[in-house]
């Protein structure tokens, strides 16, 4: 079985795994059900959004929780399960946080900007170039204006950005870039990648300024 990675494996996996988040798999919680859990919460919308991120960081920061996701999902691409369970928890928790932020999971826009967020701060640069800047939450007529042809370009920078980072030698490189991978890269590590991640999302979908227009409302 090859371990080769490509551009068109990758999307594969990305779209299994937020399929698998979105309407979620029997005994584990969707991306919605997690975030309406955390928005029952007191506090800001923000700090809801970064509570559930220092959760997931804990929980998925262990091998074993990470290997227990093995069982369950199956993904329908080269792609080691232990890897396959961190991207499919990493895509979960971005799509939580776009759930808190009040954003369709099942709007293909919104899937591709949950995408975005997965590359870290390499995210900044490829949102930029279609002109949405991290930290300014994005209006829904903003998201309603992203064209199909422009989807397909981000979902092709996505696609580029992560080969890019994990390189053609094989489907391990993956860990170097998905954040929890428990003990493959270190919990050290681990940590400062989610929580890159984390504020890339609360940044896309979640700001200091709406956050605190909720928290008056």
């Amino acid at each position: 079985m090859s371990q080769k990675l490509s551009e068109s494996k990758i999307m594969q996996a990305l779209d299994w795994a937020y399929d698998k988040a979105v309407n979620g798999v029997p005994g584990l919680n969707s991306a919605s059900e997690l975030a309406e859990t955390y928005m029952k919460k007191s506090g800001s919308r923000l700090g809801q959004a970064n509570a559930f991120i220092r959760w997931q960081k804990v929980k998925a920061g262990t091998s074993g929780f990470l290997m227990g996701f093995g069982g369950l999902l199956t993904m329908p691409v080269t792609v080691p399960s232990n890897i396959s369970s961190v991207m499919y928890i990493q895509i979960r928790m971005i799509a939580a946080i776009a759930h808190m932020g009040g954003y369709d999971l099942r709007d293909d826009r919104v899937k591709s900007l949950v995408y975005v967020c997965l590359t870290g701060n390499a995210a900044k640069d490829i949102l930029k170039d279609i002109g949405v800047v991290v930290g300014t939450k994005l209006t829904a007529s903003m998201v309603s204006s992203i064209s199909s042809k422009t989807l397909t370009v981000i979902n092709q920078k996505v696609g580029f950005r992560l080969l890019t980072k994990f390189g053609e030698e094989g489907a391990i490189h993956l860990a170097k870039i998905i954040p929890l991978v428990g003990g493959l890269i270190g919990a050290t590590s681990d940590s400062l990648a989610t929580n890159t991640i984390g504020k890339i999302a609360t940044g896309v979908f979640i700001t200091e300024k709406s956050s605190a227009r909720e928290e008056c409302a």
